[in-house]
């Protein structure tokens, strides 16, 4: 009698304990890790990046004309009585300027860069920020690109055009021997501030 009562002991255990095997089983997560080909890349938080490609150009035109010009004359008779001594004299003067001006400027910026989310604004949009900088034979290019991106204008490859960035600062800086050489000398500068 005590045995059937073990034996009945013994299967309500299993019992439970093969109703409860699954339930600790699903504490796991139904996500892995591993990116899977429906997953989206696009960025979404901090710390997220994505590419920019930067494809900008500009073009600005500017002539300008002035000219003015004055004439100007007087005379005086000769004296009379005891201002005799004064003789008759004429003065004239005239003033004439012109000056003609034009400048043209245009600048095309084309490739890609990988920025990061610095923040993530209340409603939902992104600024972003990023630094590339190449060096070569003793030059140093550096690109620094910064803005706000909407979420909705990155693509599916994780990509933005640099015309959707809001706010955009592009900074193209040069450093070494040819951008040393494309540089004022100190006495111009100085010469061009004084005049």
């Amino acid at each position: 009698m005590g045995f059937r009562k073990y034996r009945n002991v013994l299967v309500v255990l299993m019992a439970v304990c093969l109703l409860l095997g699954p339930q600790v089983a699903s504490a796991d997560s139904l996500w892995t890790d591993s990116p899977s080909f429906f997953s989206d890349r696009r960025a979404h938080a901090v710390g997220d990046s994505l590419t920019i490609l930067i494809s900008e150009s500009t073009s600005a035109a500017r002539n300008g004309n002035a000219s003015n010009s004055k004439s100007g004359s007087s005379s005086m008779n000769a004296g009379t009585g005891i201002f005799h001594f004064i003789a008759s004299a004429s003065a004239s003067g005239s003033d004439a300027f012109s000056a003609k001006g034009s400048l043209t400027n245009t600048n095309t910026v084309t490739g890609k860069i990988t920025v990061q989310v610095t923040e993530v604004k209340p409603n939902g949009n992104f600024i972003v920020s990023g630094t590339q900088s190449i060096n070569q034979n003793g030059e140093e290019q550096k690109i620094t690109i910064t803005g706000t991106v909407r979420p909705e204008d990155i693509s599916s490859d994780n990509t933005v055009m640099s015309s959707n960035v809001a706010d955009a600062k592009l900074k193209i800086d040069g450093n070494g021997p040819i951008a040393n050489k494309q540089r004022e000398g100190i006495l111009t500068q100085i010469f061009n501030f004084l005049f």
